[in-house]
């Protein structure tokens, strides 16, 4: 279990006394599976390959799996990303305006509170959703017994336990999207400048995307590693059928990594982080402002049509 996260984008493997819990991260989402024995998953697991590294692991899996292997688990992948980019980005331009326009607030630090309270309410409506699909997942119900899981998880340890992870996940990706947002306007608007660009292209867009995504994965790297312990933390309970009353806190795992592993622990799968979150990041800001700039320019040419 010590170099899970350098296979962040590959499989994660944690063994436990009744049978096998599988953290498989598809580079948007993380799907928690768990075997009861090893005869009922055998069909979807087979003994593991070593990987030496991220590259490996790429070879490997699509030698092994075929090349449609590394896109397994997009549509429930889809399910959850979509609302949950819809409402961050919605969030982060209404909010950036807001307080630049209606408060009359300036300066760069605009786009980092802007990022971070968007990522926040986003955090906030999807965690539910999330957790749920995960105990879905570690107990193989299907999408129609979504009540079912609901009412069972808040008859069984409340409501709040629905916002369980809620946590390491806001200290993940609040700093990252403050410092995502923060970074990008900065890198974007001296991009502009240098090239005497009269509004953003797709280029600008994405070189500036990559780089702030990158700078901000590797400053939360810590935050990554103590959420994906968490699932895994989850995944070993609900295959054992013990309640998480007291899991442990964020700051006592990252303490914990730190005595058994260094520094090095906490920044454990950087290349896998970083080769993952700086491409999604470009592409993600690029299409966006692609999208944003287009549609803009329609209701402009609508508008003056229309006069």
């Amino acid at each position: 279990l010590k170099n899970y996260s350098k296979l962040d984008s590959c499989y994660c493997i944690l063994s436990v006394f009744l049978g096998k819990c599988f953290l498989y991260c598809n580079g948007l989402m993380d799907h928690v599976y768990v075997c009861q024995n090893m005869s009922s998953c055998s069909s979807w697991y087979k003994t593991p390959t070593h990987f030496s590294g991220t590259v490996d692991a790429f070879v490997k899996i699509t030698r092994n799996e075929g090349l449609r292997s590394l896109w397994s688990g997009l549509p429930p992948t889809l399910v959850m990303a979509v609302p949950a980019t819809v409402i961050y980005f919605t969030c982060y331009d209404q909010l950036r305006d807001f307080l630049r326009y209606s408060m009359g607030y300036q300066g760069d630090h605009i786009p980092l509170i802007a990022g971070g309270l968007a990522r926040l309410g986003a955090v906030s409506v999807i965690s539910p959703l999330e957790l749920v699909r995960t105990k879905m997942q570690s107990r193989k119900l299907p999408y129609s017994e979504l009540m079912v899981c609901i009412r069972s998880a808040v008859a069984q340890d409340g409501w709040l336990s629905l916002w369980r992870g809620w946590g390491p996940t806001v200290l993940r990706d609040v700093p990252f999207s403050a410092l995502y947002w923060f970074n990008y306007e900065l890198v974007k608007a001296q991009l502009c400048e240098r090239y005497r660009a009269p509004q953003t292209s797709f280029t600008i867009s994405f070189t500036a995307g990559a780089v702030s995504g990158a700078i901000a994965a590797i400053l939360t790297l810590p935050f990554d590693v103590v959420k994906t312990r968490k699932q895994i933390q989850l995944g070993e309970m609900e295959a054992l059928g013990v309640s998480a009353k007291n899991p442990s806190s964020t700051w006592n795992m990252m303490r914990n990594i730190w005595i058994d592993m260094g520094y090095r622990g906490l920044f454990a799968g950087f290349l896998p982080r970083v080769i993952k979150v700086a491409p999604a990041c470009a592409v993600m800001i690029s299409t966006y402002e692609f999208g944003k700039t287009f549609f803009q320019e329609r209701n402009l040419n609508q508008a003056r049509c229309g006069l």
